[in-house]
């Protein structure tokens, strides 16, 4: 059977990554294709247990060092899981984040080693690396407050500061120009329909569907 495809979509707090991951789903499904929706972190019950300590309490509840070794806990989990055997079935699994995520949080805007973070996705990811990774664009300030409207528990990373959101931002950036082939950056700010259509170009570029 032929491996399924494993689409990410990447980007600071929102910036969209929600809505439009179902708008994707229903335009694969229309063609076919078998999709399973997830997340990161979480997206398998042991994943989504260590979600919760990650995302709730107070911004200084974890060291980014302690925060990356919980994100790939909980990775390891879910590709074990949920993505490593639904990519064998055939299914295509569309992510909300994934080991990006932990580049650019813990990592370019939190001060862990780039070294340590690539030690741990040579160990921990293998080979199950994205096909495509949608990395979503937009001004930190239009997306905390995005954010803020929809505010709940799992408001960690909230409330870091602007600081922390603009070295965030600038991280995805320079992963999307250090990995053209796999990354395409989603300019965010426009009209769920825009965004749409930028998202589904990509996808029908990249992956030939």
């Amino acid at each position: 059977m032929q491996r399924g495809k494993f689409i990410t979509l990447e980007g600071g707090e929102g910036v969209g990554k929600s809505t439009q991951i179902r708008r994707l789903i229903a335009r694969l499904s229309a063609l076919g294709k078998e999709v399973v929706a997830t997340r990161e972190p979480g997206g398998s019950p042991g994943a989504e247990s260590i979600r919760d300590l990650v995302l709730r309490g107070a911004a200084d509840r974890w060291s980014p060092m302690t925060e990356t070794l919980l994100m790939y806990a909980s990775r390891r989990d879910h590709i074990e899981r949920v993505i490593t055997p639904a990519l064998g079935e055939g299914k295509w699994v569309v992510c909300d984040r994934y080991a990006d995520s932990t580049r650019a949080y813990q990592g370019a805007a939190g001060g862990v080693e780039p070294a340590f973070i690539a030690a741990l996705e040579a160990h921990v990811l293998g080979d199950v690396r994205p096909d495509l990774t949608l990395i979503f664009d937009l001004d930190p300030k239009i997306g905390l407050a995005r954010a803020a409207d929809r505010a709940g528990a799992e408001m960690r990373f909230e409330s870091k500061g602007e600081a922390f959101h603009i070295r965030l931002r600038q991280a995805f950036l320079d992963i999307a120009a250090l990995e053209p082939q796999r990354c395409a950056v989603i300019a965010a700010q426009g009209s769920l329909e825009a965004v749409e259509a930028l998202i589904w170009s990509a996808v029908q570029d990249r992956l030939h569907v």
